[in-house]
């Protein structure tokens, strides 16, 4: 029973590192159907906030809260250069936007080693986060619970901002059918820019949170990028709540295979029944409901 619960917490602490990683993705890629190949990037220039914030403010248990601000800002403004530079010529040429924000995404990793130095930087926890608790048994690091709700407030907040604001209704009538919003009086533009803004301000949220589980390196947001399409396509591209189911079952199903064969092994075993699963599935879990005609 421990060891059931123990790797069930493993699962889930997985999860929530995927589902704080794919929920930018779940508006860039999944609402406005931009490939941004650079989202990996984005969430390492949140680890880097975090780090700078550090330097500043030092170790003390407030840096944490003001980091995951200034790093939702921080990635934020980044998502909104991006877009407002290259994307919005792009709109109407998907495949473009792979290759492009794949070359934006190699440029920030560069600029990152020429002001941060290759070498991996270390960002300390806070104090009240050192340790670990106890749960039905299992023994579950503090970090790891923190992330986890983290991730739960992060869906929470999305989730009414898209549903209960003026912001989210304009952004789901651009979705549903973009030209006829335009005619309604809704600036396409200002949508977008916010959608991306917000989009992008989540991964450098990720990337904060990252930082309380490991080492930061110009590289980090990579090992995260294909896990984050992946948890978006399977859950059904601008789901949320797919987002969140498929996070959270990529997280358990690997946890429990990861226990009784190699990391490797379930990375393989996992892929493949992703890829199963799609076949049967294509459009993902959810499937958005537009009134458009193409």
């Amino acid at each position: 029973m421990e060891v059931l619960t123990s790797q069930l917490f493993t699962g889930l602490s997985l999860g929530s590192i995927l589902l704080l990683a794919a929920l930018g993705l779940s508006l860039t890629f999944g609402q406005m159907g931009v490939i941004n190949m650079a989202h990996g990037a984005f969430i390492m220039v949140g680890c880097y906030t975090a780090y700078v914030v550090q330097q500043i403010v030092g170790v003390g248990g407030s840096y944490l809260f003001i980091s995951l601000v200034v790093g939702f800002v921080v990635g934020g403004l980044f998502g909104v250069a991006l877009e407002s530079t290259l994307i919005k010529r792009m709109y109407d040429r998907p495949l473009d936007t792979l290759l492009v924000t794949f070359g934006v995404g190699l440029v920030l990793e560069q600029l990152a080693r020429d002001i941060f130095g290759a070498p991996a930087v270390n960002v300390v926890a806070p104090e009240w986060l050192s340790g670990s608790t106890s749960i039905l048994g299992a023994t579950v690091p503090l970090t790891r619970l923190f992330i986890l709700g983290l991730a739960v407030v992060a869906v929470v907040g999305l989730t009414l901002v898209i549903s209960m604001t003026p912001v989210g209704r304009r952004m789901r009538a651009v979705v549903q059918n973009r030209d006829l919003a335009e005619t309604s009086g809704i600036s396409t533009r200002k949508t977008d820019l916010t959608t991306f803004f917000i989009g992008s301000g989540l991964a450098g949220v990720a990337g904060v949170a990252l930082t309380l589980i490991g080492s930061t390196s110009p590289t980090i947001g990579q090992a995260y990028l294909v896990d984050a399409f992946l948890v978006v396509v399977i859950g059904g591209l601008g789901q949320i709540r797919g987002a969140v189911i498929a996070a959270f079952a990529l997280g358990i199903l690997n946890s429990f295979i990861e226990y009784s064969t190699t990391a490797s092994i379930a990375k393989v075993v996992v892929f493949v029944l992703i890829v199963f699963f799609l076949q049967i599935r294509p459009q993902g879990l959810f499937v958005v409901k537009t009134r458009s005609l193409v």
